[in-house]
């Protein structure tokens, strides 16, 4: 009998302990989740503050940047994407972006123009000016990125 509680205890004891442990390890799994959101927080107002100077915030220059190198790997330099394959790599809602890519746009930086194969589809393409404003903060952005998330 004896024996038997103690090996009730030690179980109880062993279970409590998991179980702390498995708190631990939880609270260090969301604080990592913070410091990571944090991070990215603190990235992004000082990438808008950089790119403000030229005219654009992060947003702007992702989409830019998403044309730009995918400009590069086209032969002539045109490569021209739907408004949902950006959205799928800035991570932005088609809606919103639909509304970035209005003023850049107006801007003269990017192009609209219908797509070719299913004639409701929208491709956009970077303008001549908006390589050229591309090119140049290209550097700024980097520079912030490297400053930003190197140990």
């Amino acid at each position: 009998m004896q024996m038997h509680l103690i090996l009730m205890q030690s179980n109880a004891f062993s279970a409590t302990v998991r179980a702390m442990a498995g708190k631990k390890a939880e609270q260090a799994l969301v604080e990592e989740w913070r410091d990571i959101l944090s991070l990215h927080a603190r990235t992004q107002c000082e990438l808008d503050r950089a790119l403000h100077r030229h005219g654009l915030c992060g947003s702007d220059f992702e989409v830019l940047d998403v044309l730009a190198a995918s400009a590069a790997t086209d032969p002539g330099g045109a490569c021209a994407f739907r408004v949902q394959e950006i959205a799928d790599r800035v991570h932005l809602s088609q809606s919103a972006l639909s509304r970035l890519i209005a003023r850049l746009e107006k801007d003269g930086l990017v192009e609209r123009g219908m797509c070719a194969e299913d004639r409701r589809g929208v491709r956009v393409a970077l303008t001549g000016k908006g390589r050229a404003l591309h090119d140049e903060v290209l550097p700024v952005q980097r520079a912030v990125l490297t400053r930003m998330l190197s140990d």
